[in-house]
């Protein structure tokens, strides 16, 4: 059963990557960058793994990334299989925190300069949450770090305003008793989620570390004020085999 913590809650898995590890992914991704030119995945780049409803892809990525940034959905094969073997190890400890995930979706490497940020927002279980699979939670994996800013936050919020509904059937379509569903379109695009009161929780973790973060908890990152960052970015999922 997933219950309505794991959606919202947060985590680490320290030394998620080692530094051997994180050097080589660093040196596969610059060497993609450097075969295609960063523009094609920058500034050249109209589409985006971020969409709104309603909107164009160059629409939704003026809300979510208003100054840009490197974005690689689809990156190497031995880039996702490093990452997936990594992923394999911490299963037990993921299951500590969040029992239903089974799954982590390909990965997206992302890459911020001085300026650029992601705005706040949610992920979401899924535009259906009653289907399957359901996204849990995302999880972010920094390869270097910034020289100054590009801080990683999650924002909680008390406000009615934030929730949807209770899970109907809670227990017949999968959740705990007590789940609640987030709204649609919790991002910039929308004045009620702007207006929202909301307590900003800030984080710099060490490069190798993956950080999690429930799929109905908002979260976005500080503008990078010197150097760059990069790290890869994946969601974890729940199958209905292991979350009943």
């Amino acid at each position: 059963m997933i219950h309505v913590a794991e959606t919202v809650g947060v985590g680490s898995i320290e030394n998620f990557l080692s530094a051997a590890e994180r050097a080589h992914l660093d040196n596969v991704m610059r060497d993609v960058l450097d075969a295609n030119g960063t523009g094609r995945f920058g500034d050249e780049r109209r589409t985006s793994i971020h969409e709104i409803p309603g909107h164009s892809p160059e629409q939704a990525m003026a809300v979510y990334e208003p100054a840009g940034r490197i974005e690689i959905p689809s990156i190497p094969k031995e880039a996702d299989k490093l990452l997936g073997d990594a992923f394999e190890r911490a299963r037990p400890a993921l299951s500590r925190v969040m029992p239903s995930i089974n799954l982590c979706r390909p990965w997206t490497y992302v890459e911020y300069g001085a300026g650029q940020h992601i705005t706040s927002h949610l992920d979401g279980i899924a535009p259906d949450p009653l289907a399957w699979p359901r996204q849990i939670a995302g999880i972010s994996v920094v390869i270097t770090q910034a020289d100054a800013g590009g801080d990683f936050y999650v924002e909680t919020a008390s406000s009615d305003a934030l929730w949807n509904r209770p899970a109907p059937e809670a227990t017949a379509n999968g959740y705990a008793e007590g789940m609640w569903l987030a709204h649609d379109g919790a991002d910039n695009s929308a004045t009620w989620f702007q207006r929202m009161p909301r307590t900003r929780w800030s984080v710099a973790p060490a490069p190798g570390t993956a950080l999690l973060y429930g799929s109905q908890l908002a979260h976005g990152t500080l503008p990078v004020t010197a150097g760059r960052v990069s790290k890869f970015i994946s969601w974890l999922i729940a199958e209905p085999t292991t979350a009943d």
